[in-house]
């Protein structure tokens, strides 16, 4: 196991508590994870890969500890139970157990919080085949390629039917098109190397981050940045875990046996070979089109 390696476990949070009302009803605090990445960094600081967990993933959750005192019981779950159930510490401890890889640090994010990263880049470009037109989410958004900002930027990120009709799968895919053009738009102006426009950028994310004490202060973000910051674009890498149909309830995902391999390579800071890396989204890629309804 690479020593030197960092693991950042990213979550987004769905909060709708407090200014997050806005997008939907407040069940009384209770949140799960809306998206979670897990980000390696090389040891060399060479490449990075980031691995999107589906939120529908059958997980063995183990026993956790709940803001309240209480234990839950270890339990075969769908994986965004953990953040519900124990919240970021028991969401750690699920993808330690699933993956044999320590998690470093960790960050939590609202929408709000993401919205102001965005916002911080100056936008970020999208290209849509078509228009979105969704009454229950109350989202809309023009055809054609163009940078969004604010809301646009969280309504394209949050969609899930009307764009692909994969549900969370295509969500992800364009999650990470999304992420990649925001790394491309944070190299290609400048903002890693200009340490005013990088506190910028990382003190509107530390509004709504929370983070563990490493990564607690300003500072804390600013140095694993500047890290990454002469890393090339085709060496930042965004995929999904392999995953297949469980079959008891095909609305649910279970992880490809190839995925052990992805897991394996990243706890060994290996690349990632041939079986995985014709499936990566790079931060060089140009924004493709997000997928119809009739490309599923």
């Amino acid at each position: 196991i690479a020593r030197d390696a960092q693991n950042i476990l990213l979550i987004g949070s769905d909060t709708r508590s407090g200014d997050n009302s806005k997008y939907g009803r407040d069940d009384g605090g209770s949140q799960r994870s809306d998206t979670t990445i897990l980000l390696h960094l090389a040891a060399d600081r060479d490449s990075a890969t980031a691995v999107s967990i589906p939120r529908d993933l059958m997980a063995e959750i183990p026993s956790c500890h709940t803001p309240d005192g209480k234990t839950t019981k270890k339990q075969f779950a769908q994986f965004n139970w953990a953040f519900e159930l124990g919240g970021t510490a028991c969401t750690i401890r699920t993808v330690e157990e699933m993956t044999g890889i320590r998690v470093d640090h960790h960050m939590v994010i609202d929408f709000n919080g993401f919205k102001d990263m965005v916002d911080a880049l100056g936008g970020v470009p999208v290209c849509l085949p078509e228009e979105v037109n969704d009454p229950i989410g109350k989202i809309y958004l023009p055809a054609g390629s163009y940078e969004v900002t604010g809301n646009q930027a969280l309504n394209y990120v949050r969609v899930r039917y009307q764009i692909s009709d994969n549900g969370d799968i295509g969500r992800m895919k364009r999650q990470q098109t999304f992420l990649a053009a925001m790394v491309n738009k944070a190299v290609s102006a400048g903002t890693l190397f200009n340490p005013p426009r990088l506190v910028k950028f990382l003190n509107a994310g530390t509004k709504s981050l929370t983070t563990d004490p490493g990564l607690a202060k300003l500072t804390g973000l600013f140095e694993p940045a500047q890290e990454v910051r002469d890393i090339g674009l085709g060496k930042v890498q965004f995929l999904t875990v392999p995953i297949t149909a469980y079959e008891p309830d095909p609305n649910r995902l279970v992880w490809a046996p190839v995925a052990e391999q992805l897991w394996d390579r990243l706890r060994m800071d290996r690349p990632l070979g041939p079986n995985l890396d014709g499936k990566v989204i790079t931060a060089a890629d140009k924004p493709p089109s997000s997928p119809g309804p009739s490309d599923g």
